[in-house]
């Protein structure tokens, strides 16, 4: 979470182009190891939880459906 908030912070430090880049680079790379890592270390009931938080029921895939009328 500390990577994702420097990312914000790093173009106001004053550093060239390219290194805000690199450190840009950098701290999203790290960001994301240390989030698979915690998913690890937290366990698969987690990840179980979370891919449901993102998968529609079918319930809510028929209700968006546009009804066709002839």
């Amino acid at each position: 979470m500390v990577c994702w908030g420097l990312i914000l912070v790093v173009p106001f430090v004053g550093f060239s182009a390219g290194k805000i880049a690199g450190i840009t680079t950098g701290l999203v790379i790290v960001g994301e190891i240390t989030f698979y890592l915690s998913i690890f270390l937290i366990g698969k009931e987690f990840l179980v939880k979370m891919k449901n938080m993102f998968r529609r029921s079918k319930s809510k895939q028929e209700s968006i459906k546009p009804e066709i009328r002839e």
